[in-house]
């Protein structure tokens, strides 16, 4: 379960309280829902925290009201954990939720003469692939719509081509992980980093959210320190050396900051060329 503390002296963590979804609290019986990766806030003034289930599959975006969270009744029963609850989607039970990222307040290109609906609500949910060379449903980005917090609708998806990198057979995950989770001026609303394992990082325009388009990309180059992955076929176990770009993260100097799930280390990218242009730099 989630657990929130008050950490307004940092010395002295006070705790607030447990939350999840009903089934998780302790002394619940029968099947457990699932897990929780993490959530995002945006602070007292959204008044919003968006919480992502599931990893590679049963993914759930549970969209929270902040204040009811924090100030109402503590007790985690199943009413009081559904309480501060303003919507949520459920996924196909082969998808994950991994990370959950808010894009509020987007202006929508295609809708600019619409009287209803041009400026409009997303969250970017990214699934993670957990398993070796294609064993399970492909992980990837998923654009909802949550204008209607109630009632999220995805609108889009986006995901590598496979076979613009034979990445099934290249070794090790091939498939999303995260996004990166930082809200600087330079790319909210504009570019979306995705790490995707052994497909590097990849960036992606998602200005229109109804159709996301990649504008560039990295694989880092293996090192003699890159570990191996395996996967058993016919109880014989095959190994490959493969990138595994695992997170990503940006900051207001628009730097894109990667890091390797198979000991390849740590990358420090920039966006050049055209596609610099899709994001905010200051002139």
């Amino acid at each position: 379960m989630t657990q929130v503390y008050d950490l307004s002296d940092p010395a002295k963590p006070v705790f607030i309280r447990n939350f999840g979804l009903p089934g998780q609290q302790p002394g619940s019986t029968g099947e457990a829902p699932t897990e929780l990766h993490g959530p995002i806030s945006t602070g007292p003034a959204g008044n919003r925290i968006y919480f992502g289930y599931g990893t590679n599959k049963n993914g759930i975006l549970q969209i929270v009201d902040r204040k009811k969270l924090l100030e109402g009744p503590k007790e985690p029963t199943p009413a009081n954990l559904l309480y501060p609850e303003v919507g949520r989607l459920v996924m196909p039970p082969t998808i994950g939720a991994h990370t959950v990222f808010p894009l509020l307040k987007m202006d929508v290109a295609e809708f600019a003469r619409d009287k209803v609906g041009k400026t409009r609500d997303f969250v970017a949910i990214v699934n993670e692939s957990l398993v070796n060379e294609c064993q399970e449903a492909r992980q990837m980005l998923w654009m909802v719509d949550i204008t209607s917090e109630t009632k999220p609708i995805a609108v889009s998806t986006w995901t590598v081509p496979e076979a613009s990198g034979n990445f099934c057979t290249r070794g090790g995950r091939f498939g999303t992980h995260s996004s990166h989770e930082n809200m600087t001026p330079i790319y909210l609303k504009r570019v979306l980093f995705l790490a995707h394992f052994n497909a590097g990082v990849r960036a992606v325009d998602i200005r229109d959210p109804f159709h996301p388009k990649e504008i560039a990309y990295f694989i880092p180059p293996i090192t003699a320190k890159t570990e191996k992955r395996c996967v058993k076929v016919d109880n014989t176990e095959r190994c490959k050396v493969a990138i595994q770009t695992n997170n990503v993260e940006v900051d207001d100097r628009g730097y894109i900051y990667i890091v390797d799930r198979a000991n390849t280390g740590l990358h420090i990218v920039e966006l050049a060329g055209e596609a610099r242009k899709a994001a905010n730099f200051p002139q």
